[in-house]
């Protein structure tokens, strides 16, 4: 018994040392990022590396407002994340409701050919979606951002698992009360649905936050470029101010790792309601 117990112990301590291993090798370039941050430029370029600063250079985190017009392009980055989450939680439950629970001609075809789109490279898209930009003249101008993201076929297959989950009699139920498929929707399934929009929501705003290529593409202003896009412009062909990169990257991610933080139990929730896992 005694031998059952310590072989369990054991493996349990093995699990412990396997998963604290894994969390060190993930937080160890954040906590890279957040030491150059705070060093001086011949600090952060030395070899062999400075792990600690001798003395924090807090101005770092100044001089970033400074170099570029980091506020504005705060504000264009929440503006585009915002309204691309707030599309895609409207869009992509409406299409996914119907996919999941209304019948109607062809389907399944639609589905399978909303399906066929992830696995086209996301990179194919960029051409013509320019090109429909140019078109509404809607270049370096902030709607530029958020336009083709408004809408996702990876959103309205991550919600329509969801709602496959939930049981058809709340549909019966409605139907009886005199709710319409839109009523029944809005009323009864988006408000049960909202581990899954949680879920649906973080990630949306994670891949708008972090959209590098594409706001480089369609604004050549920094007053109309976001985070990501004007972080790429403080790295120059013969000269980087690391430590000022690593300041404004450290501010830039720094809503992200507040949002997990509160909504993670939902996320969580939502992912493996949903069958995604992995």
């Amino acid at each position: 018994m005694n031998n059952k117990v310590k072989k369990k112990n054991t493996g349990h301590i093995i699990v412990y040392i396997v998963l604290l291993s894994g969390v060190l090798i993930t937080l160890l370039p954040f906590l890279w990022m957040l030491l150059t941050s705070l060093k001086t430029q011949s600090e952060s370029i030395r070899v062999p590396p400075v792990i600690f600063p001798a003395k924090p250079v807090f101005s770092n985190y100044l001089d970033v407002f400074r170099d570029v017009p980091f506020g504005r392009m705060y504000i264009n980055t929440v503006i585009s994340s915002i309204v691309t989450v707030a599309a895609q939680l409207l869009l992509c439950s409406m299409a996914a409701y119907a996919f999941a629970k209304l019948k109607f001609p062809g389907r399944e075809v639609i589905f399978v050919t909303l399906l066929a789109v992830l696995m086209v490279p996301s990179s194919f898209f960029i051409l013509p979606q320019y090109l429909i930009v140019q078109k509404l003249k809607l270049l370096n101008t902030i709607p530029a951002l958020f336009l083709p993201n408004l809408f996702s076929a990876f959103g309205t297959f991550l919600l329509r698992q969801f709602f496959m989950s939930l049981p058809s009699d709340l549909e019966d139920a409605a139907a009886l009360d005199g709710c319409n498929p839109f009523t029944t929707y809005w009323r009864i399934m988006l408000p049960l649905a909202k581990p899954g929009l949680v879920s649906l929501g973080i990630l949306t705003l994670r891949f708008a936050w972090n959209d590098l290529m594409w706001p480089l593409i369609v604004n050549t202003s920094q007053e109309k470029m976001t985070l990501t896009a004007g972080l790429a412009y403080m790295q120059g062909q013969y000269h980087t101010n690391y430590p000022e990169m690593m300041a404004g990257a450290m501010m830039a991610i720094l809503p992200l790792l507040i949002l997990f933080a509160v909504f993670q139990k939902q996320f969580i929730e939502g992912i493996a309601l949903t069958g995604i896992k992995g």
